[in-house]
Order: structure tokens, then C-alpha cells, then sequence
């Protein structure tokens, strides 16, 4: 069975129980929906694509909690999804492909 969105973020943190789910589930939501409101049209397809997936990994350990790195993980995440919008592939602008 693949590893869902939900799997990945919970090793990341790493959390092991479900105690947290309903929050993170939630930080995910906001991930998407962050990713849509730049023009990330697809965002909603982090179950199978790696780069939604990990771009709405690095949201929610940015979010959870108070993590000590949370600037380097916010300019990540900003890298990420600049990246996505300029990528015609993404619904963002046209890459000359």
C-alpha cells in the first residue's frame, strides 16, 4: 500500500500516534488551499504527485507546533511554491514548453 500524504507528514515530524490527525488533516487542507490562491490549480493532487506532495509537507511542518527551524522551512516551502507557479504544468505561467 502507498504511503499516503498523512503517512509522510506524520514521519516527518515524526509523530507516531493519531492524537494529531484531525490537525494535521486540517494543516493539509490549508496547504491546498494555499497552493490554489497563487494559481496552483492541481494542488489538490499531493496524494500522487511528489511535488504537490512535498511542497504541502513542508507547509504542515512549518505549521505544527513551534518547530526551531521554521525559517528555513518557510523559505523552503516559499521556494517550492514559486517553483510550482511558474510551471505551466502546474496551472501557473507559461515555461516556453
Amino acid at each position: 500500500m502507498a504511503a499516503t500524504t498523512m503517512d509522510i507528514v506524520k514521519l516527518s515530524i515524526p509523530i507516531t500516534t493519531n492524537a494529531y490527525d484531525a490537525e494535521i488533516s486540517d494543516l493539509i487542507d490549508a496547504a491546498v488551499l494555499d497552493l490554489q490562491t497563487v494559481g496552483i490549480s492541481n494542488a489538490g493532487n499531493h496524494e500522487t504527485d511528489p511535488l504537490l506532495r512535498r511542497a504541502v509537507v513542508t507547509y504542515v511542518r512549518m505549521h505544527f507546533g513551534a518547530p526551531a527551524n521554521y525559517d528555513r522551512l518557510l523559505a523552503s516551502y516559499e521556494a517550492q511554491k514559486g517553483q510550482l507557479q511558474m510551471s505551466s504544468d502546474y496551472g501557473g505561467a507559461d515555461d516556453g514548453v
